[in-house]
C-alpha cells in the first residue's frame, strides 16, 4: 500500500474523457509505475468569488488539523496493538482499505449533501473530527490513568528493596509479635552483609541473639529480619541508621495483602477492558476521521480548480502515487497537459517563472497539486 498520494486536478480544454485517456497514455509510456486513478468530485455548489477566496484561506489550516488527527488516531492503534501483541491490522473505512477507500473514492451525498454551501460542508467536517479528537482525548486519559496506577504498583513491587513494597517477600513465620518482642526488617547494602551479622546483635540492648534471617537479596541490598524487646525498637532504629542499615517501616496484615492482590487484579482487568475498547473504538474513529478527510480533500480540489481556471467548473481530478524518483517525470507530464502559455508562468524562481516569489511557495505548478500523507 503507498503511503503518500498526490491528488490533482488538470484544467479541461475539449473534453474529461480525452484529458483522461491522454494522460492515462502519458503516464504508461514514461512512467509506467505510478499509479492513476480517477478522483470523482461531484458538482458542488460554488457560491460567490468572495465566499470561495475566505474558504481557500481556511483550507489548508483546517487540512492540517484533520491529517494531525487522523496520523494521531493511527499512531494511537499501533501503540495498542504493540502492547497487545497483535498483528497490525489494516486501517479500514466500513471494512475498505483506507488506500481502495482513496483511489475508488465516492461522495457520500446523504452525509454531505452536494447543494450545502462548501462552508457549510467544510464547517461541519471540522466540528465532527474535532469531537472525534475530544472524545480521543478523555478516552486515552482514562486507559493512561489505569495504566499509570498499574505501573506504580508493578514498580513498587519490582524496585530497590529501599523502596518497594515487601508484603511479597515477607511470610507469616518471618515474623515474631508478642506483648514484649517485635521483629522488624532491615535493608542492608549487598556488600555490607558481614557488617550487619557481626554487629546487629550490639546495636541497642535486648536483641534476641541469631535472630536475624535473609529473606530477599537484589543487585544493591538484602533483606533481614531483626527480633528484639518492643521498648528498644526506636534505639535500635537509630543506631542501624548510623551504621548504613535501613529499618523499613512494615506491619504484616494478611487482610491487607489481600486487599492490594485484589486492587491489582481488578486494575489488569481494567486496564485490558479499556485497551481493547479504545482500540475498537479507534479502529471505527480512524475510519470515520478519513472519511471525512477525502470528502474536505475533494471540497479543496473543487474550491481551488475553481478559483484556478474560473468558471463554469471544467477540470479533471485524479489521484496519482508516483515513485520519488519518478517524481519530476510525472510533475513534467502534468504540466504538459495544462496549457502551455501557462506554465511559464506558474514555473518557480530556478526555472525563471513570474509566480516564483509569491508567498514564497516552491512548489507552485500550473495546476491544482496537494499531497495526501496516509501512513
Amino acid at each position: 500500500m503507498a503511503s503518500r498520494y498526490w491528488v490533482v486536478s488538470l484544467p479541461v480544454q475539449n473534453s474529461a474523457s480525452t484529458l483522461w485517456n491522454n494522460l492515462q497514455d502519458q503516464i504508461s509510456k514514461h512512467s509506467f509505475d505510478t499509479p492513476l486513478y480517477r478522483f470523482n468530485i461531484p458538482n458542488l455548489r460554488v457560491g460567490t468569488l468572495d465566499s470561495l477566496l475566505a474558504l481557500s484561506d481556511d483550507l489548508l489550516k483546517s487540512n492540517t488539523f484533520i491529517e494531525g488527527v487522523s496520523h494521531k488516531i493511527r499512531r494511537q492503534i499501533e501503540e495498542l496493538e504493540r502492547v497487545s501483541g497483535l498483528e497490525t491490522n489494516a486501517l479500514t473505512v466500513d471494512g475498505v482499505p483506507v488506500d481502495s477507500y482513496l483511489t475508488r473514492f465516492v461522495w457520500d451525498e446523504a452525509k454531505y449533501p452536494t447543494m450545502s454551501p462548501l462552508r457549510e460542508i467544510v464547517d461541519g467536517i471540522h466540528t465532527q473530527v474535532a469531537k472525534i479528537e475530544d472524545d480521543l482525548k478523555v478516552r486515552v486519559a482514562e486507559y493512561n490513568n489505569v495504566r499509570g496506577q498499574l505501573n506504580a504498583i508493578n514498580r513498587k513491587q519490582s524496585g530497590s528493596l529501599a523502596v518497594r513494597d515487601l508484603s511479597n517477600l515477607v511470610k507469616p513465620e518471618d515474623i515474631i509479635t508478642s506483648e514484649h518482642l517485635v521483629t522488624l526488617l532491615a535493608v542492608v547494602p549487598k556488600y555490607s552483609q558481614k557488617d550487619w551479622l557481626s554487629s546487629y546483635e550490639t546495636l541497642t540492648t535486648y536483641v534476641v541473639p541469631r535472630s536475624s534471617k535473609k529473606l530477599y537479596e537484589d543487585n544493591e541490598y538484602a533483606l533481614y529480619t531483626v527480633t528484639l524487646f518492643g521498648r528498644v525498637a526506636d534505639n535500635f532504629r537509630t543506631s542501624a541508621r548510623e551504621r548504613g542499615f535501613q529499618v523499613r517501616d512494615f506491619e504484616y496484615s494478611p487482610e491487607a495483602q489481600e486487599s492490594r492482590k485484589q486492587e491489582l487484579e481488578k486494575l489488569v482487568q481494567d486496564q485490558d477492558m479499556l485497551r481493547s475498547s479504545l482500540l475498537q473504538w479507534c479502529y471505527a474513529s480512524y475510519g470515520e476521521v478519513f472519511s471525512s478527510w477525502m470528502h474536505f480533500c475533494a471540497v479543496r480540489v473543487f474550491a481551488e480548480s475553481i478559483l484556478r481556471y474560473g468558471l463554469p467548473p471544467s477540470f479533471l481530478a485524479c489521484v496519482l502515487s508516483p515513485s520519488v524518483k519518478g517524481e519530476k517525470k510525472v510533475r513534467s507530464i502534468l504540466e504538459g497537459l495544462c496549457d502551455s502559455a501557462n506554465s511559464t508562468f506558474w514555473k518557480t524562481e530556478d526555472e525563471g517563472g513570474a509566480m516564483a516569489g509569491l508567498g514564497g511557495d516552491t512548489d507552485a505548478h500550473p495546476y491544482v497539486s496537494f499531497t495526501i500523507n496516509i501512513a
